[in-house]
């Protein structure tokens, strides 16, 4: 997409969100017609409808819009940190940690709210990206995509296996978190979204400050110290950027898999290499993409709801295999 049109394509995009929000909050088990849906908000009768739609859809769509922009931007500045296009927190491990973090943190210590949760998963967030950067580094050639590939499956393997471990020591206390754990947003509430939010908005605006810096590094480390870059210090604002991402996003969604590997992509194919407009376009596209998959999973098997992140597992790993067959994104 050329510059000249990838601002106004970017606006339509974001029109594109408000339908698939719009979207989210009518359709479900029982749809509610859209002036009902406005009533709810303008005249609250109390109505089982009006408690769906302000109780139950709102937070839902909302908590998907968080953790849908959190997962992109996240993806995209790991990409871009690494230059490694298979980069994500999924697929490095992060998310997995986090979700480690949080069922040590619900299991030892009884910690059963969000708020209280996120600090384990940002936690478990930070050790998961060093850990999995450090052993992807080891040996020749230093931190490629493939050796970041594999150290990130290696390790969100043996976290999933211990947290499947501790959940099936108790199958009641960990009820919900085994419900939560395969990515849902059906969860969601006002309290864990209001708790949430300063940490991915807080995210955000980090990404927002390393977007300039992260076109100099896609041109090597060499070249970019030569255009004044501080590596070290764009490393560590970006690190700290995805772990406020990456761990309020599992903290409000659950390791939903694949949306921060696939989105930056997309977005690439809209806003070219700039990475100021690739998280521009990611913050929109991430929410649309997990809403989108979170309608479908209502629908495709209604009256029962297939939770989103099967349906964004099912709809990526094509994309995934695609991305490694395909030599041309070897680097970035």
């Amino acid at each position: 997409m050329t510059r000249a049109v990838r601002g106004p394509g970017l606006l339509v995009a974001g029109a594109v969100l408000a339908v698939v929000g719009a979207a989210s909050i009518l359709i479900g088990a029982n749809a509610v017609p859209p002036g009902q849906a406005i009533a709810a908000f303008t005249d609250f009768t109390g109505s089982d409808s009006d408690h769906i739609i302000r109780y139950i859809r709102l937070p839902r769509t909302v908590a998907g819009v968080l953790a849908g922009s959190a997962f992109a931007l996240a993806g995209a500045v790991m990409q871009g940190l690494t230059r490694n296009p298979l980069a994500g927190p999924g697929l490095l491990g992060i998310n997995a940690g986090a979700s480690l973090a949080i069922v040590l943190a619900m299991g030892g210590l009884s910690v059963a709210t969000p708020a209280g949760y996120v600090w384990f998963a940002f936690l478990g967030a930070a050790v998961a990206a060093v850990f999995v950067y450090s052993l992807g580094s080891l040996g020749f050639g230093g931190a490629t995509p493939v050796k970041l590939a594999l150290a990130g499956a290696a390790f969100a393997a043996l976290c999933g296996s211990i947290t499947t471990a501790i959940t099936l020591l108790d199958r009641t206390k960990f009820e919900n978190f085994r419900f939560w754990v395969v990515g849902s947003l059906t969860r969601a509430d006002s309290e864990s979204v209001w708790a949430i939010a300063p940490f991915i908005v807080a995210g955000a605006v980090l990404a927002t400050v390393v977007a300039r810096p992260l076109n100099t590094i896609a041109m090597g480390d060499d070249l970019a110290r030569t255009l004044g870059t501080r590596l070290g210090a764009v490393r560590a604002l970006g690190a700290t950027g995805v772990v406020l991402l990456a761990g309020g996003a599992v903290a409000i969604a659950g390791p939903i898999a694949f949306v921060g590997l696939v989105v930056p992509h997309i977005a690439r194919f809209f806003a070219g290499q700039d990475y100021r407009w690739v998280l521009a376009w990611s913050a929109v596209l991430g929410p649309s993409l997990l809403l989108l998959a979170d309608i479908l999973g209502r629908l495709v098997a209604r009256p029962v709801e297939i939770q989103v992140g099967i349906v964004t597992a099912f709809a990526g790993a094509p994309f995934f295999l695609y991305l490694v067959r395909n030599r041309k994104v070897a680097t970035l």
